[in-house]
Parts: C-alpha cells; structure tokens; sequence
C-alpha cells in the first residue's frame, strides 16, 4: 500500500466514480503482477482496469520509468494470453518523462496527475483541486452534464436541449433518447444501448409480411 497522500487522492476519487479497489499484487496468466494500486471499474465500465504508479515515492521501483514500461507491456502480453477484454489505463502520480508516457501510449491509455495542492491533512485543499484532479482523471469518470437554467443569456437554452438540437433531424428520436439516457453509464452503456436499438430494428424488419 502507498503512503502517497496524491496516490489516496486519486483512489478516493475513483471509488466515489464507482471503482473498486483490486488486491495486488494480482496474477494473469499465472503471472504475478505487483503495482502500487489497482482498480477495476463496474458496471458500464466493468472492462476498465486502472494501474496506479507512484512516481514521487517511488514505490514498486515506480521512479524508473523503464522498469514500470517493462512490467506494464509483460502485463499486456499476459492479458492477450488470456483473452482478456481489459481496457487498461495507467495513471502516473507525479513527474514522469515524456518518452515514457509516449512509449506506454502504444500499449494502453495513459494519464498523469502532478502538482494537486493538499492541505496539512493530506487531503485535496480545496473545490479547485478537486476540479484540477477530475481534469487529470477525466476519461475514467462518468459523463455529466452541467445543470444551467432553462433560459440562458444567449437563449441557447439548457446543454442537454443544445445537444439534442444539434443532433439531424432524420436521426431516430428512440436512438437519440437511448443514448442521452446512457450517457451517464460510460462508453459501455452507450454501445450497449445504441446495439439495443439496432437490434430491435433487425427483428422488427424481419417480422415484416413479404410486400
């Protein structure tokens, strides 16, 4: 377990977005993996798997950035074996070289969070950290729209009605509502409910009477 206040900070944040922790180190393939932390998504996002690297203590030999690559890539090769549908995503808690994120990129998705301000708990100082942190992290949380009201000072009217509006009008109202509705659930959701509908079309079309 990491004593890293900015690790815990991006743990706490994952669990309130639905994450839960996964005990390391962990096998694949009948491999053992050991990372400072690791989280598995849940439902619409029940295929993300979340690496944690500790970049300022160091721990898991985390300060050497060839060290980390080698390990994620052996974990990628383990997942292959085994057919896994893992998407994996590696956050990196403080510096890390570019060429590293760069090469790491080639085998999952890779996100960096440094210079978070806490306070003298340890703990995110303030709703601007908090927002720097969500910036930092963004890809893995749910989408949500912001709430303004009805009637906006360009008139535009609320993100939601915007979004709707901008969307052609030949596209179906049910695949439009299915996918506003799943939104909230992630990528998973959205693919699942827009397959819902395609398949509802199929069966409907082949329940037709022969013209």
């Amino acid at each position: 377990m990491s004593n890293s206040p900015l690790i815990h900070a991006i743990q706490n944040r994952l669990r309130v977005a639905g994450y839960s922790d996964l005990a390391t180190p962990f096998k694949v393939a009948g491999v053992e993996f050991s990372f400072t932390g690791a989280m598995r998504g849940r439902e619409g996002r029940a295929l993300d798997l979340v690496l944690l690297v500790d970049a300022t203590t160091g721990d898991f030999g985390d300060q050497d950035g060839s060290r980390v690559r080698q390990r994620i890539e052996a974990l990628s090769r383990a997942l292959d074996v085994t057919d896994s549908r893992y998407v994996v995503t590696t956050i990196f808690a403080g510096a890390v070289s570019a060429d590293i994120i760069e090469a790491l990129s080639e085998t999952c998705r890779v996100l960096q969070v440094e210079d978070i301000p806490l306070n003298d708990h340890y703990e995110l100082e303030n709703e601007a950290a908090e927002l720097m942190l969500d910036d930092r992290i963004r890809l893995l949380l749910p989408l949500i729209l912001p709430h303004v009201p009805s009637e906006t000072p360009d008139g535009n009217g609320r993100a939601m009605e915007q979004f709707i509006n901008a969307i052609p009008s030949e596209t179906g109202r049910d695949l439009v509502e299915a996918v506003t509705n799943a939104s909230n659930g992630g990528d998973q959701a959205v693919t699942d409910a827009i397959a819902s509908i395609i398949n509802g079309a199929f069966q409907l079309r082949q329940g037709d009477e022969p013209a």
